[in-house]
């Protein structure tokens, strides 16, 4: 299809307007977490790795071994049958351990991703999982900056796996809400209290106290209060080990999320920009047909 000058003037016009769009996603406003946000912290410098806590997570939420093992949970990475594994990281300076679940993030890109609202953010902030919205497309995993939702590949009714904190399913409630008075279980069983759920801004305040007091100990930041638009969970590593030695991203403040979710609403606002470029795509291609035709009639002609 050939294009006119005029044809590429109105291109560049309809470019300039997703730049535009561009320009005002960058401005998108940050979410923030809800006032009644919880979440929990996890000091690796207390963790002896000792897996109460991906038994513990197990049983809470009806996940079976991976494995024929009944001595010991052996799992090595989040998959379809655990919602929270604990991993050891060796270095020059030491060895620590981290726990690996899902992060609840301030602005979820799972919740982004699926186009069926079958993750969402609820009560408390927490990041959940609606079985009878998801249509099983798995949009979740690849979106997911921590790789923690897993697909249920050996089960006729499959689930998306993940960390709930812990919801309460035999009680009857809504998703989303949290047991009455009772923590989640890798919270509840831990010797060492290396993870402990609570209120978000109490969590943080800890945090940040365990820093002061003992800053040779620590990395001297909190994982999560700015990383990829924050997550109530949060992380302290021990001193000389970075998070990302810990498997924890490094991608800056800005959620996935943050910019296709403005720039997509900019330009579907109205479905005024679809429209227009649909309007002079269908006009060029009528513009090159009469030409082509008209071009046809006078070989004809001679």
């Amino acid at each position: 299809m050939n294009i006119s000058r005029r044809g590429a003037l109105k291109v560049a016009a309809l470019g300039a307007v997703a730049a535009t769009g561009v320009r005002e996603a960058e401005a998108r406003e940050r979410p923030v977490p809800p006032e009644d946000a919880t979440g929990m912290l996890y000091d690796s410098t207390l963790c002896i790795g000792c897996k109460a806590c991906v038994a513990a997570c197990r049983r809470a939420n009806e996940l079976t071994l991976e494995r024929d093992s009944t001595l010991y949970d052996d799992s090595v990475d989040l998959t379809g049958h655990t919602a929270n594994i604990i991993k050891l990281h060796q270095g020059d300076e030491g060895y620590a351990f981290v726990k690996q679940q899902c992060m609840h993030c301030v602005d979820p890109a799972c919740a982004s991703a699926c186009m069926m609202g079958s993750f969402q953010k609820r009560e408390n902030g927490i990041v959940t999982w609606v079985p009878d919205k998801c249509i099983g497309c798995r949009y979740c995993q690849i979106a997911c900056p921590f790789d923690v939702p897993k697909f249920e590949w050996d089960s006729p009714l499959p689930r998306m796996v993940k960390c709930q904190m812990c919801l309460d399913k035999a009680g009857g409630q809504e998703p989303g809400q949290l047991r009455d008075g009772v923590d989640p279980a890798c919270c509840e069983v831990c010797p060492r209290e290396a993870v402990i759920y609570g209120d978000y801004e109490e969590l943080k305040a800890e945090a940040q106290a365990r820093l002061d007091a003992n800053p040779e100990r620590y990395n001297p930041r909190v994982y999560g209060l700015d990383d990829l638009g924050g997550t109530q969970v949060l992380y302290l590593a021990p001193a000389g080990v970075e998070f990302s030695d810990l498997g924890l991203p490094e991608y800056g403040p800005e959620s996935v999320p943050h910019t296709p979710v403005g720039l997509q609403h900019k330009i579907y606002k109205g479905f005024v920009a679809p429209v227009a470029l649909y309007a002079v795509l269908a006009g060029l291609t009528w513009r090159s047909r009469r030409q082509a035709d008209a071009e046809a009639g006078q070989e004809v002609a001679t």
